[in-house]
């Protein structure tokens, strides 16, 4: 019925989907898959359909970076792609929650066989069962 790592959960340690980098330089999008291939043309296409951007900090002279928001979705699929995976770690759970979310998750009519078993036979002779499986 449960797995031996039931008592187990991950957990994402980033907070969500969203990408760790929200700007990025015309030389890190060049020759991605429907981009052109070189900074001055990322700068064009930027220019040609209103990408926002702002000044790159720290670089002297006209280098920007673009908004993550301003990009075709398809480019962002390829740079979701190319970022490192989300870091998980696993926590042990309090058993208790875990009965009552299994408990919620059952049938009705699974909820009362189970409660009618517990009740006939003992809550030590299910936990018996279970570890048999």
């Amino acid at each position: 019925m449960f797995s031996k790592n039931f008592f187990f959960v991950s957990q994402r340690i980033v907070g969500s989907n969203a990408m760790k980098k929200e700007w990025f330089a015309a030389k890190e999008l060049a020759g991605l898959e429907g981009l052109p291939s070189s900074p001055q043309g990322i700068n064009l296409m930027a220019k040609r359909e209103g990408w926002e951007q702002r000044r790159r900090r720290g670089v002297q002279g006209k280098a920007v970076e673009y908004h993550i928001g301003s990009l075709p979705i398809t480019i962002l699929n390829s740079l979701q792609l190319r970022e490192e995976p989300a870091q998980y770690a696993t926590t042990r759970q309090d058993p208790l929650t875990l009965w009552v979310e299994a408990y919620y998750r059952f049938t009705e009519a699974e909820r009362e066989q189970v409660i009618s078993f517990i009740f006939r036979e003992g809550a030590k002779s299910l936990i018996e069962r279970l570890e048999m499986d």
